[in-house]
């Protein structure tokens, strides 16, 4: 049964991955392929043998094609006009990240969003790995304690060409915007200020700033301390960060790549100097698919179940948050209270 008339908006290279998705639903059917080059929509037909229109506007392909969904994988530069246009068409939006290329304009789009009744969601891929949904039960289930600091590291030294290595703020604008969700999804705890300074190293090939470091206060009292680079090269790290959480009685490590433990007090009456702890492994209990096949998932079946996605653009913008707040505090070179109702 065709539940979903699916127009892709963006036929770039990851469109691939949400038209490979949409292929396999029995419930979903791609009508329309969307790009301001007509020659990328044509070839993504031709390689996926999609027998549909192509066009140059969405608001025209929406019209012409019927479509109820669309799948905005546009440049961050797009994403506002596709998705407002779309969810004031009556469609609902399944969007690539960032949802938004300025605070105004996400605050916007989840009000239209509201106000059309619409499903918007942003793709969160990096929650959903078997090893992020075991850490995030260890800190939930209270292995260590309260958390208190929570540090994550990101250095890698990718040479992607395009857009991003001619980007103001890259690293943060581009990539940050996973880790400080992951940060949230991992403590359940939202941000409330930020601190973050940020420049471009010796020997980067991007034009903006491809490094930070940026202190955030959360909502539960702690402190998420995040440090990255993307024309770090050499000792990389995972894609996922590498992880610490310190709490009240131990500390869970992740270093994005195997699974995640703890290392809680074995002893809390002992005098010891430093007392000797002992090691607990996380429980790795995630059943479903991982990447992005996970996060689609979630959000078809969010629309199936009429509720809203964990990735639902009430819940991301917190995340947006955290990045712009970041920007701006590196601007301003001062802490940036970050608040919403």
């Amino acid at each position: 049964m065709e539940l979903f008339r699916i127009a892709v908006a963006g036929c770039g290279g990851m469109a691939n991955t949400w038209v490979s998705y949409a292929q396999e639903r029995d419930d979903a059917r791609i009508v329309a392929l969307v790009d301001i080059a007509e020659e990328n929509a044509k070839n993504m037909a031709e390689r996926y043998h999609l027998n549909c229109g192509i066009y140059r506007d969405i608001g025209e392909a929406i019209k012409d094609s019927g479509a109820n969904l669309v799948f905005n994988v546009t440049v961050p530069e797009a994403h506002y006009h596709i998705t407002t246009t779309a969810l004031k068409m009556g469609c609902h939006v399944l969007s690539e990240k960032p949802m938004a290329s300025s605070p105004e304009e996400a605050e916007e789009m989840v009000a239209i969003a509201q106000e059309a009744g619409k499903m918007f969601a942003v793709m969160q891929n990096r929650r959903y790995l078997k090893n992020i949904r075991a850490f995030h039960d260890l800190i939930k289930e209270g292995t260590i304690g309260a958390p208190g600091f929570v540090c994550a590291d990101f250095f890698l030294g990718p040479h992607f060409g395009g857009f991003r290595e001619v980007m103001d703020s890259p690293l943060i604008l581009d990539m940050a915007i996973h880790t400080f969700d992951q940060a949230r999804f991992i403590t359940g705890a939202d941000p409330v200020s930020v601190y973050c300074h940020e420049f471009n190293p010796p020997g980067s090939w991007y034009k903006g700033n491809a490094a930070a470091a940026c202190i955030f206060e959360l909502s539960d009292g702690s402190v998420f301390s995040y440090r990255g680079s993307w024309c770090a090269e050499g000792a990389p790290t995972s894609w996922e960060s590498s992880w610490r959480i310190t709490g009240s009685r131990g500390t869970a490590i992740w270093d994005g790549i195997a699974a995640p433990y703890g290392e809680i007090v074995a002893d809390s009456d002992s005098q010891e100097f430093i007392r000797k702890t002992e090691r607990v492994e996380a429980t790795l209990s995630w059943s479903g698919r991982e990447g992005h096949w996970g996060c689609l998932d979630e959000m078809f079946s969010a629309l199936l179940e009429n509720r809203k996605a964990e990735t639902d653009c009430t819940d991301n913008i917190k995340s947006v948050a955290m990045v712009f707040g970041a920007l701006q505090s590196a601007k301003r070179g001062q802490k940036i209270a970050l608040q919403r109702e």
